[in-house]
């Protein structure tokens, strides 16, 4: 199988820096002692971002000769030392075992002469971790739930109240939303940002007239504690969203992604009874060992007989007034959702409508309080885009296309969209095992073709999905067109999970 491959870019993303506090009034000369070249001892000091756990510290003094000794202590009872000189900068990185906030502080001392000086930063990790919540309803324009009641006029916001709202502290950093566009006369696009931020070109939820689509969204927090939702169309549209945990920089539960593995199938009796789930009727399937919290899934249903709704939840719970996929009768359709676990990693998946449908499940990752994968939410970055580069062209049928990330992440949250649909087919998203150097030099071997769904899509349709993606080991993803005729393809990084 040839790769229709695009041009790799493997990308660092660092959300930020965290500079030095105001300096700290350096230490008293001893008398009598002569300052080092007429001018008194200091020390500069700045600290970055280097992963989701860690920092990478920067010092230097202000004088070159003689290179002198600086200890570092980390904030979490870890010292270090390292040399310094006005002559050069001195990096030096600390990865902490625990999320949290930190004081940092560096001394320099100058034996010879007696003089010191001590500066100190504070800093805040960059990664968050997962706490399950719900699922619970925070915003339905339909009947006024968190917001004013009536549709979302076209191209104006709504906003959603997050931190702060029920259960939720302040102070989170990112929420998993399932949101719905319903309701709709025609066509258009829904956005989901953090309040205060600039609306991103990219869009999380593709509608046309008289549908009822959800997704997935990883959403970055205000400030504020609050998200907006973006009406990106020409008519009024009801939004909805549900919340089923979120993330803040303490520690919680952390992220294992795996490849995607397929627990259910009730057409052929994986994971429960074979045939369709009945209408109003539920199923219970184990999908997460003791200590899991949560889960990361692909929900497909097919074969549905009318139209009608899933509820995914946690086993030993009663199902909640929320949805996570919408069908109409005949329609093929898939949803990521994160959901908690019941006390035996169950979960529980209802068949909302009153006749009966098939359903697909598929494991993409599970939350624990033993991993140590933490997520870093980003300003959308949109990654590929075929429409717009004639080196990528449509996206062949029953091809794929690699993708380099950074090879220091262990899982990427995409939102993937395919469009200018020909004919029928799915997306399929999986890790590459080859790197990029196999790519350029032509040694790369033809990936298995994997059996997972990530969206599906007809003739003519756009269909979003959020997918969490975990990369080969040389940090390649493949995105699959598992149809028979071209498409295009849209990929947007909302995010990704750090284990340093």
């Amino acid at each position: 199988m040839s790769a229709a491959a695009i041009v790799a870019a493997s990308i660092g993303l660092i959300p930020g820096t965290a500079q030095a506090a105001d300096p700290v009034k350096p230490a008293a000369q001893a008398a009598g002692a002569p300052a080092a070249n007429g001018a008194q001892l200091n020390l500069f000091m700045s600290a970055r971002v280097s992963s989701a756990h860690g920092f990478e510290l920067t010092t230097s003094l202000n004088r070159a000769a003689p290179p002198l000794d600086t200890t570092i202590e980390w904030g979490d009872g870890t010292t270090e030392t390292v040399t310094s000189s006005g002559a050069w900068e001195t990096r030096t990185k600390h990865t902490y075992k625990e999320l949290g906030e930190y004081t940092i502080k560096a001394t320099v001392v100058d034996p010879a002469l007696g003089t010191s000086d001590t500066k100190e930063v504070r800093v805040k990790t960059a990664g968050s971790e997962f706490t399950p919540y719900g699922p619970t309803r925070l915003l339905d324009t339909r009947s006024g739930t968190g917001t004013v009641k009536g549709k979302v006029k076209g191209y104006s916001s709504t906003r959603v109240k997050v931190a702060g709202n029920g259960g939720i502290p302040t102070g989170v950093t990112a929420v998993a939303l399932n949101v719905t566009a319903a309701n709709t006369t025609s066509a258009g696009h829904v956005s989901v940002f953090a309040s205060g931020n600039t609306r991103p070109t990219a869009s999380n939820i593709n509608f046309e007239a008289g549908q009822t689509v959800p997704n997935l969204v990883n959403a970055q927090v205000g400030a504020d504690g609050y998200v907006e939702l973006y009406n990106g169309g020409w008519e009024p549209v009801d939004l909805i969203a549900d919340v089923t945990g979120y993330f803040g920089q303490q520690e919680a539960s952390g992220y294992t992604p795996q490849a995607p593995a397929r627990v259910v199938d009730t057409r052929n009796g994986t994971g429960t009874q074979p045939g369709p789930v009945a209408g109003q009727g539920s199923f219970t399937v184990k999908v997460a060992q003791p200590g899991a919290t949560a889960v990361a899934l692909n929900v497909t249903v097919t074969n549905p007989q009318e139209a009608g709704h899933l509820t995914v939840h946690p086993a030993g719970q009663a199902a909640p007034a929320t949805s996570n996929v919408n069908f109409t009768a005949g329609q093929t359709v898939a949803n990521s959702v994160i959901v908690p676990v019941g006390k035996n990693g169950e979960i529980s998946v209802r068949n909302g409508a009153w006749a009966p449908s098939d359903v697909i499940v598929e494991l993409v990752g599970t939350y624990s309080s033993a991993s140590a994968g933490a997520y870093v939410p980003v300003a959308p970055v949109r990654q590929i885009d075929t429409r717009e580069s004639w080196s990528k062209g449509p996206w062949p049928a029953r091809e794929y296309l690699w993708q380099a990330f950074s090879v220091e992440q262990e899982a990427w949250v995409l939102n993937t969209t395919v469009t200018n649909t020909r004919g029928a087919g799915f997306l399929s998203v999986a890790p590459d095992h080859n790197s990029t150097g196999d790519y350029t030099n032509g040694t790369a071997g033809s990936p298995a073709r994997p059996l997972s769904s990530t969206l599906n899509w007809t003739a003519g349709k756009t269909v979003a999905n959020l997918v969490q993606a975990r990369a080969g080991d040389f940090g390649i993803v493949d995105f699959w067109n598992q149809g028979w005729d071209r498409a295009d393809l849209i990929v947007d990084i909302f995010g990704y999970y750090d284990n340093e």
